[in-house]
């Protein structure tokens, strides 16, 4: 399976936030969004500057205090980004998550602008939706039923 069936059943919408927003703008915007991480973008919400997460602020709280929550994303987020490409397969893209250890990743278009996001609950479904639909097949080849392979 491609990211690009992924981003289909999941959709593309992606949360930006700018890299001057405050630490406190982006814990507002991950709980209205109900979501662990951001994409930082510099613009209109194509160029992607860097990632911040849950983490990454839970981190900068146990390092730095509550005074993290009036500084700017930029000073806690990761710049380099781990990213995939739309045609990335399924399978390759749970390695690198794993390899990297992250657990978002923005999917790029082949000019570096931003198109999706695909988080690790995403990646897992989808794998596991794949393996449902071979163990499927495989019983109906094994029972006999060969129009289902």
């Amino acid at each position: 399976m491609r990211i690009s069936e992924v981003i289909k059943r999941k959709g593309s919408k992606v949360v930006t936030i700018a890299p001057d927003a405050s630490v406190a703008d982006l814990l507002k915007s991950l709980y209205d969004n109900k979501i662990g991480a951001c994409v930082v973008s510099l613009d209109d919400g194509s160029t992607v500057a860097g990632i911040v997460s849950e983490r990454d602020v839970v981190i900068a709280l146990h390092e730095r205090g509550t005074g993290v929550l009036e500084k700017p994303v930029s000073s806690i987020m990761t710049p380099e980004v781990q990213a995939c490409a739309i045609d990335d397969e399924l399978r390759s893209l749970a390695v690198r998550m794993t390899e990297h250890r992250v657990r978002h990743m923005p999917v790029l278009d082949e000019d570096g602008h931003l198109l999706a996001i695909v988080s690790i609950g995403d990646v897992v479904k989808n794998r596991l939706d794949e393996l449902e639909e071979e163990t499927n097949q495989l019983f109906h080849y094994v029972q006999g039923d060969r129009s289902t392979v």
